[in-house]
């Protein structure tokens, strides 16, 4: 299928940062269950995903640094907004063209997929597990499965690749640069395409598009597979705290 890896690309994109958002929701009502304190949640939460909030910021620095655009205050430490959302952290960079404003934005899912490629297949080794089940080897497969937790450090690695994966996200001001690039690159492929450039796009452009598609929706799935296998003990945690203590929050 032409279009196969943007099409992959987009179903495991979606349910990533859906699955993100109620795994966060459901850790912090589990922490102001147990503490009674949002101040309390608030820290317990950052001290949690600090590995990649701090893999977020420094990529965000980096890039900019690498497109020469002058960088100001930064900080880790966690702020409430008025609008009610959490800031993790925040690296301030100057403003410039839209191209290189959306490259910065773009860095820690760059950074994130990068870090998860390398924990899942360098350190975790579930490379091997891949090939196994897509050569139809189920026991196989799920046999590997359960030898995961004898390789070196995997829980710590699993933990590193959960938090990078959780917070690898542009935030809502990372993609403000998005909309203007993405309607210049529209209008120039349909500048390329009524020129009659369309038929060699799809014969040379398309297909290495279409493998980094791919590879990138399989890193989204495995961040998702991280964040079903999280979500499903954080639910009955959720649920077991409120019964015993008679206290929800909505």
């Amino acid at each position: 299928m032409l279009f196969a890896g943007f099409l992959w690309f987009i179903l495991t994109l979606l349910p990533l940062v859906l699955l993100q958002r109620l795994l966060h929701r459901e850790i912090q009502t589990v922490f102001l269950i147990v503490t009674r304190s949002p101040q309390l949640t608030i820290g317990l939460f950052s001290i949690l995903f600090f590995p990649g909030v701090f893999l977020h910021e420094l990529s965000h620095f980096l890039m900019a640094k690498i497109l020469r655009v002058r960088t100001g205050k930064a900080s880790l430490i966690p702020k409430s907004l008025p609008n009610g959302k959490l800031q993790m952290g925040y690296v301030e960079t100057a403003q410039t063209d839209i191209v290189r404003d959306s490259l910065i934005g773009l860095a820690p899912l760059i950074a994130g997929s990068l870090f998860i490629a390398y924990a899942g297949w360098n350190r975790m080794g579930l490379d091997t597990l891949l090939k196994v089940l897509a050569n139809g080897q189920i026991e196989l497969f799920w046999k590997g499965i359960t030898l995961l937790p004898q390789v070196n450090d995997f829980f710590l690695w699993f933990y590193l690749a959960f938090a990078v994966s959780s917070t690898m996200m542009p935030s809502e001001s990372d993609r403000h640069s998005w909309l203007p690039l993405g309607l210049w690159t529209a209008g120039l492929l349909a500048l390329a395409i009524f020129g009659g450039a369309g038929a060699w796009m799809l014969k040379n452009i398309t297909p290495p598009l279409n493998n980094f598609l791919g590879a990138a929706a399989t890193l989204f799935g495995l961040s998702a597979a991280l964040h079903v296998l999280l979500l499903l003990p954080t639910l009955l945690l959720h649920r077991v705290l409120s019964k015993i203590s008679g206290v929800d929050v909505r």
